[in-house]
Formats: structure tokens, C-alpha cells, sequence
């Protein structure tokens, strides 16, 4: 409860942000709500004074007043048309019995159950009788008695339906002011998620597929765009209503008010039970609808592996289980609201009336229930409960948003790193690492006593065998994990001291597997960054000598690279990554496995273009294939994350240790004995 409470606290944050056409809308639905329910008052008058009053006094007036009603040679005027010291002639009345209304020329005594026989009128009530003698009226003569009312007739009604067309146009604005502020707010919500994302640490991701994050960002403020449009403009206009229709029923009659107040406590309770039981059941669908999201994406990504390997089945299996859970707990739901649905408010609603009726035609409210009273009743019931039935029915899109809220805010909860503005000065790119400790679970130490220099110009190879720790020196360099021990420098200062943005400005890497956007060969150099312009974006691909091979395809430089790339070759991406980091002018060049995909030939336009950009940045470079870093000015044997052995090709061969072993393996000089001599292992990658 209390975490429903900060979650709806802060969804009022963002709707406060757009407050003004917020209270503009809820002002224009109160407005609509008093336009609309004044309609009842106005037909209530209408029935029981200008319809129902033809039973009411009439008296006789002079011949002479044309206000008077013409019948049988003589003139009437009805009761409440008469002027304050007007002399009234004697009284008559028109009665009503069955569909014909009957003419008699004196008094009523007293009022009840009507019946007309042979010409007389007979009213009996508690035992009374009277009879009176009554001549029906025909048409002509009755419409004659309805005249004087029609003008106030054609008025009423025609402000009814100028309330109506009011209605309509208020209705009509508070709509589209909360639909825009809703669509407003989910935009600001989504902008704010996925600025977030770009803020989140890198080990984030690392225990969260792309699919759940891709589902808190679309699928999760989805649901809330729904909350801002249909459920909070159902709540708002039903609470706005509701309120209004108890009052008019007040007005009204207060024991009519009193006999619909209890729907107020029942609504109530009726929420909070829904809630408790849909509130579980709408967690467990986001959860699983996260998960078949997040399996999509992975199986759609990984869909050569799982042919190469015959893992369809498996992964079938996975999804139905998935899908399952999701389908069951959909029909929990669809249960619940069935149980909950509209159907029980009409049965409410139901009851109401047969009680009003039975006491209507009944002692208790006969005689204070007037007929236009009770068509208002049940015309502000009718619409007392149209609100009630749209807030049950928003019951499971409001938990269905309030759990994707929740997940989206946890998203927003996780800690982040502010992106920073401004530039940082071009670094020399001298980089020491001193007595460096780092794990990524704090039990399992992946680097340990890590020291090394690097001097501006120089290039430092990495090598070991897999997981000995060399992607994550590169991991640490960038700031993607920080320490626990130790300290790495730039040009002597501190990096944990440099905002990582900041740090980053001066890198460039070079991945194994590297990653193209979708667009032109020309914006995946540039990344559309306004710093680099088109003669740097296609210098950099002379540079790695790609530009005439892209040059010779249909679109040149622009020619469309569709998601990740893979209508391009491994080498041909490899290269455009190249051109990439140094479009870019890094003061340190990252290549981490960056020319164990590449053929023989594109490796050798590679080393000779690197030969040249080399000069004057600081290199790192991992590498398996040994022959590629022999000019290398410092080469790093790491095993089980420790530094073994460090020194040039020369000196390192001279040392026969563990790089000897290997260099010789590879190039053929060794047995497969010598490399088990030399104690190379496999441990798990990191």
C-alpha cells in the first residue's frame, strides 16, 4: 500500500507539471456536469407544471381576458396565472382518468383513485367517496386548456438543448485538454526513461535483458498513457458527478437523496476489493509480459545460433511457459472484472428503482412524490450509475497502470550517472595503472596488484588466455566499473575525479563485434555527431583504406546500413568501426580483438593504416593473434589477473616464459606439449 502511495504521489508530480490544462479541463467537466444535470430540473418543471399542471385550480375570469381559456361560452385561467388582486370567478377543475381528461365545474374535495361512470366522476379514498358530474373534453377543447403553456414549453425545451449543445462542447474541451496533457505527460515520461538509460552503469545491463527495458520503455508508459486518458478522466467525471447528482437529488427530495446515498459506501468497498485481488494478478502479467519480450528479443538476435545448435524446441518451450503463465493470469483477470463487471451495478441499480417504485405507489411516498419528481429521480439515477459503471470498468486498466508505473519507476530509481556538459581539454594520453584490485562480485577478485605505465605515442598489447583479465583493464580504463583498490591515471590525474562522460571524450574503441546503427555508412562514422564534419568522416576512411570499397556500392558513403549492419561484411564492419573511432581524433585508441574477424587482406590495408594513426595516441591492444602485435612498444602477459610478464616481442622472447610458448605454438614452431608445459588454461570468459 504504502508503495501504491508513493508511486500514485509521483505520477501526481508529472500530472502536476502540466497542471494548467489539467484544472482547465477539470473546470470545463464541472461545467459540462452542471449543464447536463440541470437537464432533469428543467423536465421535472416541464411535467409537473406545464403538463401535469392542467390539474391544478382553475377559476373563471372575465369575458374580456384574452390570457383566459375559452370553453363553453365562458373563459378560465389556471391558478397560478392569476395576478396578485385579481377577483377570480368560480373554481373548476380538469381531471385526468386514464387517457381521457374530464371537465368539472366545481371543486375537488379531495383527491385518490379515479373512475368515471354515466357522466360522473367518482374520487374514493380512506373510505371516502365523492362523485361529481364530469363532461369529457375532446382534443380541441383539451389542447385549448394546454395553450397558454406552450410558449413556456417551446423554452424550456429549447434550453434544455441549448444545455445539451453546452454540454457536448464542455465535454468536448476537457477531453481534448486531458488527452494532450496525458499524451504530453507520457512523452515527458518516456523522454525522462530513456535519458535514463543512457545515465545507467554498464553492469545494469549485464544482469537485465534489452527486452525488459525495451518493455518498461514502451509497453509500461503505455498503460500509463492509459491511466492520464481513460481512467483518471472516468474517476475525475465520475466523482464530479456523482457529487453533483447527490446534490440535485437533495434539491430534489432528501428522501430520495437518502435512499441512493448508500451506493457511495458500496462503490467504495467494491474498489477496494477489486483492487486486492487484481493488484497481484496485474504484476504477475507485466512481469510475464517483460519476459516474453525480453525471450523475442533474444531468440529474434540469436536465431543463427539457435538453428546452428537445433535449440528451437527448447526455446518453443521456454515461450509456451511464458506464454502460459501470461494466458492464465489473463484469465484471472478476465474472471474477476466478469465478477465485478457493469452487470452488478444494473442489479444495484435494479433494486433502487423496484424500492422507489414499491414506496411510490405505496403510503410513503405518494403524496410527497410528485410524477415530474420521480422522472428526474430516475433520470439521475440512470446517469448516477453511468459513471459508477465507467470507474468499474477502468478498475483494471487503473492496477494495469499503477503496476506499470511501479515498474518504470524502479527503472528511474536506479542509480545513474548525470550526464555532463561542456568539453574537457585534449589529454597527452599517458596512462598509469597503480596496485590496481578489482571484482565484479566482491568475493571473486578478477584483477589483482595491476601496475603498468603507458606513455603518449606508445602501444601496449594485452594478452592471456581467456578471462586472465585483459577486456577488463579496458572495462576500468573507460570507467565502466571503478576499482575497489588502486588507482588509474590520466596524464597524472585521477580518473575516478573526471566525470565519465568527460573521460570518454578523448576514446576511441574498436570492438570484435562491432555494432552499426541503423542509417548510412557515413552517419555510423560520424554518429551524426555535428562535430565531424563529411570531409573527416571520409579522411577517416581513406585512413583505414576502406573509402574506395564503399565508394564503388550504389550509394557510396550513403549507402543504407540496415540493423546492425548485416548486409555488410564482417571485414567491411570492422572497418567502418575503425573509421569511426578515429573520425572521432581519440587521444587513447582501444582495439580489443579488432582484427581477429577480418581476412588475411583487410588485416594487412588495417596494420599498414594503423602504422600511421598510431603516432602520437596511446594504443591498447588485445589480441590472440600474436603476429599482430609484435612492433608493439609494451607487451602485458596476464593469467588469473595477475601481470606475469611484461616487455617487448625481444625481450620476452628472450625470456622464454609463458608469451614464448605461445608465440612459438602459434607460429607453428612448438608441440601442443609445449603449450601444456607452459601451463595455458582455459578459464571462464569474462
Amino acid at each position: 500500500m504504502i508503495k501504491t502511495k508513493r508511486t500514485g504521489a509521483r505520477l501526481f508530480q508529472y500530472a502536476w507539471g502540466f497542471k494548467r490544462p489539467i484544472l482547465i479541463a477539470l473546470a470545463l467537466l464541472t461545467l459540462a456536469v452542471c449543464a447536463e444535470l440541470a437537464g432533469p430540473l428543467i423536465a421535472k418543471r416541464m411535467i409537473d407544471r406545464h403538463i401535469l399542471g392542467i390539474e391544478y385550480a382553475w377559476y373563471e375570469a372575465s369575458p374580456s381576458d384574452k390570457a383566459a381559456v375559452p370553453y363553453d361560452g365562458k373563459r378560465y385561467k389556471r391558478s397560478d396565472h392569476w395576478a396578485e388582486g385579481e377577483t377570480k370567478g368560480p373554481e373548476v377543475r380538469v381531471l385526468q382518468v386514464g387517457r381521457s381528461y374530464y371537465f368539472i365545474a366545481e371543486p375537488l374535495a379531495f383527491d385518490g383513485k379515479r373512475s368515471v361512470e354515466g357522466g360522473r366522476l367518482t374520487v374514493s379514498t380512506d373510505g371516502r367517496e365523492a362523485a361529481y358530474a364530469a363532461k369529457q373534453l375532446t382534443s380541441a377543447e383539451l389542447f385549448g386548456f394546454y395553450r397558454p403553456e406552450l410558449s413556456v414549453l417551446l423554452v424550456l425545451a429549447l434550453c434544455y438543448f441549448g444545455l445539451l449543445v453546452l454540454s457536448a462542447l464542455f465535454t468536448y474541451g476537457q477531453r481534448y485538454l486531458l488527452q494532450t496533457s496525458a499524451n504530453r505527460i507520457i512523452a515527458r515520461m518516456r523522454t525522462d526513461v530513456f535519458a535514463h538509460v543512457q545515465r545507467l552503469p554498464v553492469p545494469y545491463f549485464d544482469n537485465l535483458p534489452a527486452g525488459k527495458v525495451v518493455s518498461r520503455i514502451t509497453n509500461d508508459t503505455e498503460s500509463v498513457r492509459e491511466l492520464y486518458v481513460n481512467v483518471l478522466a472516468n474517476f475525475f467525471s465520475g466523482i464530479i458527478y456523482m457529487g453533483a447528482i447527490l446534490g440535485a437529488l437533495f434539491l430534489l427530495n432528501p428522501t430520495l437523496a437518502l435512499i441512493a446515498l448508500p451506493m457511495l459506501p458500496i462503490t467504495y468497498v467494491w474498489i477496494l476489493v477489486y483492487r486486492r485481488f487484481a493488484a497481484a494478478y496485474n504484476r504477475v502479467i507485466r512481469s510475464r509480459l517483460s519476459d516474453i519480450n525480453g525471450i523475442i528479443n533474444e531468440s529474434i538476435q540469436g536465431m543463427p545460433i539457435i538453428r546452428v545448435f537445433r535449440r528451437q524446441d527448447h526455446t518453443m518451450k521456454d515461450f509456451e511457459r511464458l506464454n502460459g503463465e501470461y494466458f492464465t493470469y489473463q484469465n484471472k483477470m478476465l474472471n474477476l472484472n466478469s465478477i465485478t463487471s457493469h452487470n452488478l451495478v444494473n442489479v444495484f441499480r435494479n433494486i433502487i428503482f423496484l424500492i422507489v417504485i414499491w414506496m411510490f405507489g405505496g403510503k410513503w411516498l405518494g403524496p410527497l412524490v410528485t410524477v415530474g419528481v420521480l422522472y428526474a429521480f430516475v433520470d439521475y439515477m440512470n446517469r448516477m450509475f453511468q459513471p459508477i459503471v465507467g470507474i468499474v470498468n477502468q478498475l483494471s486498466n487503473l492496477e494495469t497502470a499503477l503496476v506499470s508505473a511501479e515498474r518504470v519507476f524502479e527503472l528511474l530509481d536506479e542509480e545513474g550517472t548525470d550526464v555532463a556538459s561542456g568539453k574537457l581539454e585534449r589529454y597527452r594520453g599517458d596512462v598509469s595503472f597503480e596496485d590496481v584490485h578489482f571484482a565484479y562480485k566482491n568475493d571473486e577478485m578478477v584483477l589483482q596488484n595491476i601496475s603498468f605505465e603507458a606513455k603518449q605515442g606508445e602501444t601496449v598489447a594485452l594478452i592471456g588466455h581467456t578471462g586472465s583479465g585483459k577486456s577488463s583493464i579496458l572495462n576500468l580504463l573507460f570507467r565502466f566499473y571503478d576499482p575497489q583498490r588502486g588507482t588509474i591515471r590520466i596524464d597524472g590525474r585521477d580518473i575516478g575525479g573526471i566525470p565519465r562522460q568527460l573521460l570518454r571524450q578523448h576514446m576511441g574503441i574498436v570492438l570484435q563485434d562491432p555494432f552499426l546503427f541503423t542509417g548510412t555508412i557515413a552517419s555510423n562514422v560520424s554518429l551524426n555527431d555535428p562535430a565531424v564534419t563529411r570531409d573527416q568522416v571520409e579522411q577517416a576512411l581513406r585512413d583505414v583504406g576502406a573509402y574506395d570499397m564503399f565508394a564503388a556500392l550504389p550509394g557510396g558513403i550513403d549507402e543504407p546500413v540496415i540493423e546492425k549492419g548485416s548486409t555488410l561484411s564482417a571485414g567491411q564492419r570492422q572497418l567502418i568501426s575503425f573509421a569511426r573511432a578515429l573520425a572521432f581524433d581519440p587521444a587513447i585508441l582501444i582495439l580489443d580483438e579488432a582484427t581477429a574477424s577480418i581476412d588475411t587482406e583487410t588485416e594487412a590495408v588495417i596494420q599498414g593504416a594503423l602504422d600511421v594513426l598510431k603516432k602520437g595516441r596511446t594504443t591498447f591492444v588485445i589480441a590472440h593473434r600474436l603476429s599482430t602485435i609484435r612492433s608493439a612498444d609494451r607487451i602485458l602477459v596476464l593469467d588469473h589477473g595477475r601481470i606475469v610478464e611484461r616487455g617487448n616481442h625481444e625481450e620476452l622472447m628472450r625470456q622464454r616464459g609463458k608469451y614464448y610458448q605461445m608465440y612459438r605454438l602459434q607460429s607453428g614452431e612448438a608441440s601442443a606439449d609445449s603449450a601444456g608445459d607452459a601451463g595455458l588454461r582455459i578459464a571462464p570468459a569474462r
